[in-house]
Parts: structure tokens; C-alpha cells; sequence
């Protein structure tokens, strides 16, 4: 019954997160089972990342902006985006701008939840800890999946700056998820101080940007003129 409610515990704030971004979708809701299946590739790229990870620790001195930019922040931003660039960048169903956005938050919080659960099984002190990596890592990887996804919606929908909004999109998540780490590293007494402030504002920040990507949609034009017929 423990395991259960652990498991439960670690898992229920990436799908909760997960199901807020999907219904924040104003206009054409994707096909939940590609969702699902972003989500999927999220959780299977955490073991390479693992890999990766400690060969580049023992490979790069002990150094805590190398760690927070390169090895977590470079690293896991990577391998994210290059899932979602070469599935769904030119998939037929990414046909909005805040699409983007539902499929890297996917991405990022199934990498995030099978990251919690490992950290649930092998960590494991209170409920209350559990608690706070749903406010923390978990919530930080939905964040910098909007970000990545923001851009690469950007990206795709306006050829103009595709390349811009391409770079973007990594290294844009990447430098604030590198923050994320170098704050907890950096400050391991007093990081609250810090890390509330910085999540307010990194919340405020992608909120804005679902609500642009949700503004610049296509489909909301055949929508008004959907009502207006009614």
C-alpha cells in the first residue's frame, strides 16, 4: 500500500500539470494519444541522460556553472528538443502555434516524472518532500517546456525568424533551466529566498506566453466565423 501511494504521490503533479497545459488548448485540442506518446519518449530519454550525465561528471571538473548550463540545464534541454523537432516539428497535428507548447510540456514533464519517481524510491524521506519537488523540478520542467514550445511555435508559423525562434528554443529553456540548478547548487543554505522569486517569475513568464501562442492561432479565426454563423 506504500508503494502505491509513493508511486501515486511522485506521479500525480507531472500528469496534473500536463492536464492543465492540454486544456489551456483554446481552439483544437491535439490527439491525446500523441500526446500521450511525447510524454512516453520524455520518460525513456531520462536513462541516456543518466548515462550521458555521469560520463560528463567524471570528464568536466567539479564546477557548478558547468553542471547547472552544461550537464543538467545543455544536456536535458537537448535531448528535448531534439525529440520534438524531428517527431513533431513537421507533424501534420502541429498546426497552431500553442501546439508547441503541448507537446514539449509532454515531453518535459514525462521526463520529469520518471525522474520524481526514481527520486521517490531511492530518496524517499517525507510526503512533504515529495511536496516540494512538485513546486520544484517538476513545475520547473513544465515551465521550460513552455518555453521550448512557445518558440518553436514561433518558429514554425513564421518562416521569417524560423531560425531565430529555432535557436531559441533551446537555448532560451536551457539558460534558465542552467539558473534553476546554479541557484540550488550555488546556495544550498538559503536558496528559498532566491528560488521563490525566480519560479513567480519564470510562472508569470510562461503564462504570458501560452496566452500569445493561444492569441496568434490560426484556428481562432475559423472559430469566430463558426460563432458568428450560429
Amino acid at each position: 500500500m506504500q508503494f502505491f501511494s509513493i508511486l501515486m504521490a511522485a506521479v500525480a503533479p507531472g500528469v496534473a500539470l500536463l492536464a492543465y497545459f492540454y486544456l489551456k488548448d483554446r481552439y483544437d485540442t491535439e490527439p491525446i494519444h500523441l500526446v500521450m506518446k511525447m510524454f512516453l519518449f520524455g520518460v525513456l530519454i531520462v536513462f541516456p541522460t543518466m548515462v550521458l550525465q555521469r560520463a560528463l561528471v567524471h570528464a568536466t571538473s567539479d564546477d557548478p556553472f558547468s553542471f547547472a548550463f552544461i550537464i543538467s540545464g545543455g544536456l536535458e534541454e537537448f535531448l528535448k528538443w531534439f525529440l520534438l523537432y524531428y517527431i513533431i516539428y513537421r507533424h501534420t497535428s502541429f498546426d497552431e502555434p500553442y501546439d508547441g507548447i503541448v507537446y514539449a510540456v509532454a515531453v518535459s514533464l514525462g521526463f520529469a516524472t520518471l525522474e520524481n519517481v526514481i527520486y521517490a524510491f531511492f530518496n524517499y524521506s517525507s510526503f512533504s518532500l515529495l511536496l516540494l519537488r512538485a513546486f520544484l523540478p517538476v513545475s520547473g520542467h513544465a515551465i521550460f517546456g513552455v518555453l521550448m514550445g512557445y518558440h518553436l511555435g514561433q518558429a514554425k508559423f513564421h518562416k521569417e525568424v524560423e531560425t531565430k525562434h529555432l535557436l531559441m528554443s533551446y537555448f532560451v529553456p536551457m539558460f534558465w533551466h542552467g539558473m534553476f540548478d546554479f541557484i540550488l547548487i550555488q546556495f544550498p543554505s538559503n536558496w528559498a529566498w532566491l528560488m521563490v522569486p525566480f519560479m513567480i517569475y519564470l510562472w508569470v513568464r510562461s503564462i504570458k506566453k501560452v496566452n500569445r501562442a493561444n492569441s496568434t492561432s490560426p484556428l481562432r479565426l475559423i472559430t469566430r466565423e463558426d460563432e458568428v454563423k450560429i
